[in-house]
């Protein structure tokens, strides 16, 4: 190791390390004394080396026709006639409205309009008219009713009041008792169908219901009578989901006009926001409840008198007044109320939009009653040829919106925002409710 160290010392000491090692070329020839010419030879190229794994080559990939357009944003109305995007309607059938519509076409115009507008409809004797089969399949169509989940999505229903009335029968002298029957067999019908029922109970939710695809189930009319003469039983009604009740047939609602006890039961209403249901009333109740109520009245069922006689009709003057409140007529799909044929009922709607206004009409299609029915809607499919026969009549598509949705969605805010502004107001006792029919 000593020796190693000193003869590093010594070649540093001579500058040995110092200086770079002298290539071959640039030694002295012995013989001239000069440098040497470096080699001259190219320096051979060689060929790149092959790729062990070529890429693959990549064909182009193909061209996709682009997605059609969903359906367009069905609207609310907001109360000045102008519509305002919500959501989307019901998905069914989006090749057949991603076309364009023609305008020429009533009926192309009629499903357009009913795409984004859906009908909701006043009335439907569904619960009693299912009670009474021993088997039904409501879900993928039953020919024993006139409506079910395909026709009421063929028909563009997105809302319907399901009647929880009792017919005469058996049940009749118990109303109180069958109507919490009915209530609560529509209540398990719902649950039963989630994808194609869902219960509402306001504006808001049946507007929630519809932009998801299912029709919105309001529960009611109920029967006057199912009130037992008690604000109790109608309070207890409405926690359980009901929404309207006919005055009619009531001892407190008579042909001589309303009673103390009617009109405290037609405040209670107002004040928990429940819709009072005229059809059926004399015209003397039907006043003094238009006088009396402070949200709008709906007259579920009921037509034109002028142009067709009926007791459950409307007579001009009280249309004149049913315009002035703000309230709500039903035109009823009805052989017997509003004539045999798809042309009559459009009569009897041209009537009411002409003494009411376009605000105060509505659709009622009475359907899975004893009602017979025109010819041309036999059942809840055959809204579109309805709202046709409007088109060619020449309804604006505003008044058309008002006419299947927006007007219900109206009377259903309405009776929602008195509610909220009479909330407060103290309930009247039992007690003084004796002395009001004393």
């Amino acid at each position: 190791m000593a020796d190693l160290q000193e003869d590093l010392s010594t070649t540093a000491e001579a500058g040995e390390l110092d200086t770079p090692p002298v290539p071959p070329e640039a030694i002295p020839s012995p013989d001239t004394g000069t440098l040497r010419e470096p080699a001259t030879e190219p320096v051979p190229v060689r060929d790149p080396l092959p790729l062990r794994h070529p890429l693959p080559t990549r064909e182009p990939l193909p061209v996709r026709e682009p997605l059609p357009l969903r359906d367009p944003l069905p609207a609310r109305e907001t109360g000045t006639g102008r519509p305002e995007p919500v959501g989307s309607a019901d998905p069914a059938d989006p090749a057949e409205r991603a076309d364009p519509v023609d305008p020429a076409d009533p009926a192309e115009r009629a499903r357009a309009l009913l795409a984004a507008h859906p009908v909701a409809d006043g009335y439907s004797g569904l619960p009693w008219a299912l009670r009474q089969l021993s088997w039904h399949d409501f879900e993928t169509g039953d020919s024993g009713l006139e409506s079910d989940v395909p026709r009421l999505r063929a028909g563009r229903v997105g809302a319907q009041f399901l009647s929880v009335h009792v017919p005469e029968g058996p049940r009749a002298d118990r109303p109180v008792g069958a109507t919490l029957e009915q209530i609560d067999f529509v209540r398990h019908l719902i649950a039963a169908h989630p994808e194609g029922l869902r219960l509402a109970r306001n504006s808001s939710e049946a507007a929630d219901a519809r932009n998801c695809g299912r029709v919105a189930t309001l529960i009611g009319p109920a029967c006057g009578a199912a009130l037992g003469d008690s604000l109790g039983a109608l309070r207890a009604l409405h926690s359980l989901g009901l929404c309207a009740v006919t005055l009619s047939g009531t001892s407190w609602a008579g042909p001589g006009g309303l009673t103390p006890f009617g009109e405290e039961v037609v405040r209670e209403m107002n004040r928990l926001g429940v819709l009072a249901d005229l059809s059926g009333a004399s015209e003397a109740t039907a006043r003094r409840v238009l006088a009396v109520s402070k949200a709008p009245v709906i007259f579920t069922r009921s037509g034109v008198r002028a142009l067709r006689d009926h007791p459950a009709n409307l007579t001009d003057e009280l249309l004149t007044a049913v315009g002035a409140a703000k309230g709500l007529c039903l035109v009823p799909l009805s052989a017997d109320r509003t004539g045999p044929s798809v042309r009559e009922v459009a009569d009897h709607l041209d009537h009411v939009r002409r003494i009411a206004g376009p605000e105060c009409v509505g659709l009622s299609g009475t359907y899975d009653t004893t009602e017979a029915r025109p010819d041309e809607l036999a059942d809840t499919a055959s809204y579109p040829r309805l709202i046709a026969e409007l088109v060619e009549r020449g309804w604006p598509d505003a008044e058309l919106a008002l006419l299947t949705w927006g007007n219900v969605q109206r009377v259903l805010r309405g009776a929602d925002f008195t509610a909220r502004a009479t909330r407060d107001r103290r309930a009247p006792s039992t007690a003084r409710m004796e002395r009001l029919d004393g």
